[in-house]
C-alpha cells in the first residue's frame, strides 16, 4: 500500500514510544510515509517517571539486565579467590552508584533514541493521545492539546505493572517501574509474585546482598515447562531466597520505624501471618493502557485490557492496528514486538506480505541460575500430540567454570521434547545454567528450520561448554536411567 497522499495530517500515526511503536515508525518512514509517534509516559504513584523508548529501555529488559549482571559480577569476585586472585573480603555492592549508572547508561539511550527519530524524520510528539474517531486523536501536551488526522494508526501502547486491590498496596508498595531508580537500599524486600519480573529481580537483590522473600499465589512461572519452573525455584531457595507458597497479602502498614508490615494468608491452610519488611515489591502481573485512548470513539474492540488482532495485526476497524504487549494472546517480549512492528509497516507501505510468526519465540528468564528455553513445554507438547507420541531426552550436567569454586551444580539441567517417532522432530528446548540466553539463541534458529534429534546428536559440541551439552543428550525419561554424567570428557 503505497504512502496516502490525502486529506490527513500523517499516513500513520504510532500511538506509543515503546519498542513495537519505534520500530514501526522507523520503518515507515524507511518506506516513503509522513509518521508521527505519541509518547507519555504517566508517573509511577510514588512519582517515577522516564523518557521515550518504553519499558524495555528504562524500565525493563535493560535496567533489569545490568543489575543481574551487577549480581553476577558480585558472585565472580568471590570465586575469583578460588581461582588465584587475592580478594578482599570487605568487598560489596554500592546501591546508589549502581542505580547512577544504570539511570545514566538509560538516559543516553533516550537521547539517542530521540537523535534517531529526528534523523529518520519521524515526528515525536510527547502527548496523551486518545481518539475522537477512526482517523482523529486529540493529543494532550503540557500546556495544550493538538488534533491530529492519519489515514492508519498503530496501537503500540504496552502495559504497565498491576497493584493488587488490597488497603496500602499502592501508598507503600513498587513496582519494576520504581525499582531501577530507587533513590534508597531496598534492604529487606517481599516480592509479590513468582513470574519472571518476580524471579528476576529476587534473584539479583539477593546477589547484591540484601534478603529477598518471594510471595507466591499459586505456582511459579505460569506459563513455563513446571519442572523446569520448579528447578529454577529450588535453585533459588538454595542461596538463601525463602518461598512463600500459596500465599496471598492483606495488607501493607507503614510503621512508626518507616518499616512496613505486611499481613498475609496462606489460601490452603487459612493461617494468617505477618512480617516486616523496608520495600514491598508487586510483581503480580501487567494491564494493557487502553484506558486513555477512548478507543470506543473509534470503535476498537478490547478483550479485557487488550487489544484482539487477526495474523495482519489489524483490530475490527480496518485502519487502525495494534502491534506489542497491548495486543491480546501474544508473547510480551521486546524482540516480538520489534519484528512485528516492522514487517507491519513493510506491510502497509513496502508492498511486503509477510506477516509476525508468533510461534517458537525463545526467551529466557535471569534468574541467578538462568532458564531459556524456545518451542512447546514438556506440558504443552504432550497435551497436543499425547504422551505416548512425545519423548523427553534430559540430563544434569557440570560447567567446567563450577569445578574450582565449587558451584553448586545441582540444577544443572537440560531438555528436549521431541517427537517419539519417525526423525523425532524436536518440539522444545529447555536449559537452565550459565548465560542461558547466549546458548537458547542458536539452537532457535535450528528449531524453527525444523531441527530434529538424529540432527541434534550428530552435531560436534565445542569443548568444553555449556551449550555442547545439547548434543549429548541420549536418556530418555521414559528409559528410567539416570541421567547424572559421570564424566566429562569420554
Amino acid at each position: 500500500m503505497a504512502p496516502v497522499q490525502g486529506n490527513y495530517d500523517y499516513d500513520l500515526v504510532v500511538i506509543g514510544g515503546g519498542s513495537a511503536g519505534l520500530a514501526c515508525a522507523k520503518e515507515a518512514v524507511q518506506n516513503g510515509a509522513r509518521v508521527a509517534c505519541l509518547d507519555y509516559v504517566k508517573p509511577t504513584p510514588i512519582g517515577t517517571k522516564w523518557g521515550v523508548g518504553g519499558t524495555c529501555v528504562n524500565v525493563g529488559c535493560i535496567p533489569k539486565k545490568l543489575m543481574h549482571q551487577a549480581s553476577l559480577l558480585g558472585e565472580a569476585v568471590h570465586e575469583a579467590a578460588a581461582y588465584g586472585w587475592n580478594v578482599d573480603d570487605k568487598i560489596k555492592p554500592d546501591w546508589s552508584k549502581l542505580v547512577t549508572s544504570v539511570q545514566n547508561h538509560i538516559k543516553s539511550v533516550n537521547w539517542v533514541t530521540r537523535v534517531d527519530l529526528r534523523d529518520k524524520k519521524v515526528e515525536y510528539i510527547n502527548g496523551l493521545g486518545s481518539f475522537v474517531d477512526p482517523h482523529t486523536m486529540v493529543a494532550k501536551l503540557k500546556t495544550n492539546e493538538r488534533t491530529i488526522t492519519a489515514e492508519n494508526f498503530v496501537i503500540a501502547v504496552g502495559g504497565r505493572p498491576r497493584y493488587p486491590d488490597i488497603p496500602g498496596a499502592v501508598e507503600y508498595g513498587i513496582t519494576s517501574d520504581d525499582l531501577f531508580s530507587l533513590d534508597h537500599e531496598p534492604g529487606k524486600t517481599l516480592v509479590v509474585g513468582a513470574g519472571y519480573i518476580g524471579l528476576e529481580c529476587a534473584g539479583f537483590l539477593k546477589g547484591l546482598g540484601y534478603e529477598p522473600t518471594v510471595m507466591v499465589r499459586s505456582i511459579v512461572l505460569r506459563g513455563f515447562d513446571q519442572q523446569m519452573a520448579e528447578l529454577v525455584a529450588s535453585s533459588m531457595d538454595e542461596r538463601g531466597i525463602p518461598f512463600l507458597r500459596k500465599t496471598v497479602p492483606l495488607s501493607v502498614e507503614k510503621q512508626d520505624d518507616g518499616k512496613l508490615l505486611v499481613k498475609y494468608k496462606n489460601t490452603e491452610t487459612g493461617e494468617e501471618g505477618e512480617d516486616t519488611y523496608d520495600t514491598v515489591l508487586w510483581a503480580v502481573g501487567r494491564k494493557g493502557l487502553v484506558e486513555d485512548l477512548n478507543l470506543s470513539n473509534a470503535g476498537v474492540t478490547t478483550v479485557k485490557d487488550k487489544i484482539q488482532v487477526d495474523t495482519k495485526e489489524t483490530t475490527n476497524v480496518p485502519n487502525i492496528y495494534a502491534v506489542g504487549d497491548i495486543i491480546y494472546g501474544k508473547p510480551e517480549l521486546t524482540p516480538v514486538a520489534v519484528l512485528a512492528g516492522r514487517l507491519l509497516a513493510r506491510r502497509l507501505y513496502g508492498g511486503s506480505n509477510q506477516r509476525m510468526d508468533y510461534s517458537d519465540v525463545a526467551t529466557t528468564v535471569f534468574t541467578p541460575l538462568e532458564y531459556a528455553c524456545v518451542g512447546l513445554s514438556e506440558e504443552d507438547a504432550v497435551k497436543q500430540y499425547g504422551a505416548d507420541n512425545v519423548e523427553v531426552f534430559h540430563g544434569y550436567y557440570k560447567p567446567t567454570e563450577f569445578f574450582i569454586p565449587q558451584k553448586s551444580v545441582r540444577y544443572c539441567y537440560l531438555k528436549a521434547v521431541a517427537e517419539r517417532s519417525g526423525d523425532q522432530r524436536v518440539y522444545g528446548l529447555h536449559y537452565l545454567g550459565p548465560v542461558a540466553g547466549e546458548v537458547i539463541q542458536g539452537f532457535a534458529a535450528a528449531l524453527k528450520s525444523g531441527l530434529t534429534i538424529n540432527t541434534l546428536i550428530n552435531t560436534v559440541g565445542i569443548h568444553p561448554t555449556t551449550a555442547e551439552e545439547f548434543t549429548r543428550l541420549s536418556i530418555t525419561k521414559r528409559s528410567g536411567l539416570d541421567p547424572t554424567p559421570a564424566s566429562c570428557c569420554s
